[in-house]
């Protein structure tokens, strides 16, 4: 064999490695967070980007969930959520009113996905509302949450001196409050929030599932209109 042909099978075989190396590193690789963001005054919706699994199986319900509405609702919505992001706001509105007029048929279960990448300060946020949960339980939990969603102004704007306002706002005690928030106790929570929802296919916020008698029957896409959430709900009732 000449010095050529040697050459050009050596040249194939570097390629073949690679590619094969290639293949091997990224089979499990997972795609980019993708979370709604507004574009020299665009918005992009989240929900043409999003692509969770609608065959779900998500981690139970527990008495350490946080559950607004009937717990014996026909329909749960589970709900995965960032409190810096602009869409999680409007769509934090848009559940309450759900919860509000579907006369007990449907409950709504809040979980976290603070997205760093984009919301540095959500993480520390979400472990707020969980000592608000700590102090307060479930009512207290939902207090705080309601309110600071009320203020921000979304995309870490929110001062963090604001955290303890907002408790003492609520009525619950700021010194405790602030004990809890600087142990971060709750970390390891919310982090398997986020690992439940990266399981189960959520790529950005807010992202909801729709379950009936404990299974996924359908999901809720970026920040949907109460109209249109209240579309998929009577469907589902009927």
């Amino acid at each position: 064999m000449d010095n050529n042909k040697t050459k050009q099978m050596v040249s194939v075989l570097i390629v073949l490695a690679v590619i094969a190396i290639g293949y091997f590193l990224l089979r499990d690789s997972k795609p980019p967070v993708v979370e709604a963001v507004t574009i020299e005054g665009i918005e992009v919706n989240p929900s043409e980007t999003n692509t969770a699994n609608t065959g779900s199986e998500l981690r139970p319900i527990t008495v350490d969930d946080h559950i607004l509405g009937n717990t014996n609702a026909k329909l749960v919505i589970v709900e995965y959520s960032d409190t810096e992001c602009p869409f999680c706001k409007q769509f934090h509105n848009t559940m309450q009113n759900v919860i509000e007029n579907n006369n007990g048929n449907v409950a709504w279960v809040y979980r976290h996905y603070p997205i760093a990448q984009l919301h540095q300060k959500a993480f520390h946020e979400a472990e707020a509302t969980e000592c608000a949960w700590d102090q307060g339980g479930n009512t207290g939990f939902w207090k705080y949450t309601n309110e600071l969603y009320r203020v921000t102004q979304s995309n870490d704007r929110l001062p963090t001196e604001d955290l303890a306002k907002i408790a003492g706002d609520v009525g619950l005690n700021v010194r405790t409050f602030n004990t809890c928030l600087n142990s971060g106790k709750f970390a390891e929570k919310i982090n398997a929030d986020m690992m439940d929802g990266q399981l189960n296919g959520v790529q950005g916020t807010p992202t909801s599932f729709i379950l009936m008698n404990g299974k996924v029957v359908d999901m809720i896409e970026g920040a949907q209109t109460e109209a249109g959430v209240q579309q998929q709900v009577d469907q589902l009732l009927r």
